[in-house]
């Protein structure tokens, strides 16, 4: 049996979510972020919306709407930087219990109709549909209907014979896109895009191919493997040539024990952590609340919180800390995350910085007390 994986991705889903509290906003640029505290209504003028214009503060973008992303706006990117190139975008703040809800409605609303889903986070999933009866097309758009009555919000969906293809496919059309890939699409379709657009190369990666003169996917497919096993490792090299050529065995994993889930963000500059202090906070809230409706969608609480800092020089640390009580709340989740930055001496600029949720336990669920709660060490 011949296989077909499907690969659904939410359309722009924080700021989707966000719009359908303001029909009124739809189609105009708009752009979520900035701490709760500094609530968009509560800045806004009587009758209106906060403009990114007005915003004073070091607060990132968590999200923008495909009218605000026409300006160049995208997520982490900082509010100040954001209002210079949308000054007009309308500025809401992030509501991410109500995130987590319509993430449930989408996800049940694709198992009635194909219930071999494999859970990638919020806003995406992957699909079996090997054993489906109806073609690819009608399915899709079956899926893609019942989606949009459950929620009100649109999705892109890539149906390819494997979850490469099928993740590249889900976003060359977006938004509210249907694409259908084969192998035989691979050298007109795949080939001209840029190598960032394989879902496991990533900016490090892709500034090295650059400097070996492989921009796009299909030089990356007729490189030498001896080049990339050489600059990149035997291992990663050879995924690298198998990639390019839209060559995926990986199975949907439908089951899978969670023992930890993580959220970590990559800053466009070294952040100081004296000087970029309130930019990290929010940050660091932005990332629990993630992590908090990320939990919340799963059902899960955690009994221990780490995080992960990348320094300037590329050093990592990470520490964890053992909570009182199993906890999905964002708010106990940043006082765990805190009190590991307090065992950290802070004192380089900062590239990378995550949360991550460990021993993890059943929402409202009793805990064995001979479970052994000490978090693992390493990276998140």
């Amino acid at each position: 049996m011949q296989r077909r994986i499907a690969h659904l991705d939410m359309d722009a889903f924080y700021a989707s979510v966000s719009l359908l509290r303001h029909p009124d906003l739809k189609g105009r640029p708009v752009v979520i972020g900035g701490r709760r505290a500094v609530a968009a209504d509560a800045a806004a003028p009587p009758g209106g919306y906060a403009r990114l214009r007005d915003y004073r503060g070091r607060g990132v973008v968590t999200t923008a709407s495909y009218e605000a992303r026409a300006f160049g706006v995208h997520s982490a990117m900082g509010l100040m930087k954001a209002a210079v190139l949308a000054p007009d975008a309308v500025l809401l703040p992030a509501d991410f219990a109500e995130y987590a809800r319509c993430s449930r409605l989408f996800k049940d609303a694709v198992r009635a109709i194909a219930p071999c889903i494999e859970d990638r986070g919020i806003d995406e999933i992957y699909i079996d549909l090997s054993a489906a009866p109806d073609d690819s097309a009608r399915l899709g758009m079956a899926i893609k209907r019942s989606v949009q009555q459950a929620t009100g919000l649109t999705c892109s969906i890539g149906i390819a014979p494997n979850k490469l293809l099928a993740k590249i496919g889900s976003e060359l059309d977006k938004p509210d896109g249907l694409t259908l890939l084969d192998a035989d699409d691979v050298p007109a379709r795949v080939w001209p895009l840029g190598v960032r657009k394989i879902n496991g190369i990533g900016p490090k990666a892709a500034a090295r191919l650059l400097q070996l003169g492989i921009r796009t996917v299909g030089e990356l497919a007729a490189t030498d493997a001896a080049v990339l096993t050489g600059q990149f490792g035997e291992r990663y090299g050879r995924w690298m040539i198998e990639a390019a050529h839209g060559r995926d065995e990986r199975p949907v994993v439908t089951m899978r024990e969670r023992k930890s889930m993580s959220r970590e963000t990559t800053f466009e500059r070294d952040l100081h952590p004296q000087h970029d202090r309130e930019s990290l906070s929010d940050v660091l809230l932005r990332l629990c609340e993630r992590l908090a409706a990320d939990l919340s969608e799963e059902g899960l609480e955690a009994r221990a919180i780490g995080i992960k800092i990348r320094f300037s020089d590329f050093r990592t640390v990470t520490r964890d800390h053992t909570m009182d009580r199993a906890t999905a709340d964002a708010r106990a989740i940043r006082g765990g995350a805190r009190a590991c930055l307090r065992r950290v001496s802070l004192e380089r600029r900062i590239r990378l910085l995550g949360v991550k949720a460990a021993a993890l336990v059943p929402a409202g669920g009793t805990v064995d007390p001979e479970l052994d709660l000490r978090p693992a060490s390493g990276d998140a």
